[in-house]
């Protein structure tokens, strides 16, 4: 077993320092297959095939406007071994779910338990709700259960740890992101995701 070392093994964030990725705008977000496998299928004649665990991949990214009110997608592509896709991000809308019932409400609620911890807790912390990072999440983790429903994939990893973003800043930007993302099978000889050029 490798022995923790602080200085080797810190995580340091890839986000923008101080920007809150949960205000409304437009996000380029690539995600990687672990370890660049081709688990999503394959190009052909320059045009990207989905296998059934591509077609996974696609289905949750289309469901993700009607799981969070505050999301809408632009263009995307599931490529072998990654996907690029445009999320804007609306102003937040609240819960993503329906308030508790009159039977939930009468529940008596849980005790206020003040953690001891650095910032007031010893629990890891996940994304902010009604964010780039909370979209993102679910969609990795939603596009992971349903893969491990298939008998060869089940319990093995799908991402790669994080995500890329780029914040898009204007509406020339959009457009260059939309035009990559559109021919990115066109360009996948030259892509620095595909493993033979690893």
């Amino acid at each position: 077993m490798v022995k923790y070392d602080s200085q080797k093994h810190h995580r340091c964030s890839i986000r923008l320092k101080a920007y809150d990725y949960s205000q409304a705008g437009a996000y380029y977000v690539t995600v990687v297959a672990w370890h660049r496998e081709c688990l999503f299928g394959e190009i052909v004649n320059k045009e990207m095939q989905l296998n059934k665990v591509g077609e996974i991949v696609e289905w949750e990214w289309l469901e993700l406007p009607k799981r969070f009110s505050y999301v809408e997608l632009g263009a995307y592509m599931v490529m072998p071994n990654h996907f690029h896709g445009i999320l804007l991000v609306h102003e937040n809308v609240g819960a993503t779910r329906p308030g508790p019932t009159k039977a939930q409400s009468d529940a008596k609620p849980l005790p206020i338990i003040i953690p001891e911890g650095i910032d007031g807790s010893p629990l890891p912390r996940g994304p902010k709700p009604a964010s780039l990072g909370a979209s993102i999440a679910q969609f990795k983790s939603r596009v992971t259960k349903r893969i491990w429903k298939i008998p060869e994939f089940k319990n093995t990893p799908i991402w790669k740890r994080n995500y890329y973003e780029h914040v898009i800043r204007n509406e020339i930007d959009l457009q260059n992101k939309t035009d990559y993302i559109q021919a990115n099978p066109l360009l996948w000889n030259e892509d620095d995701e595909n493993p033979i050029n690893i």
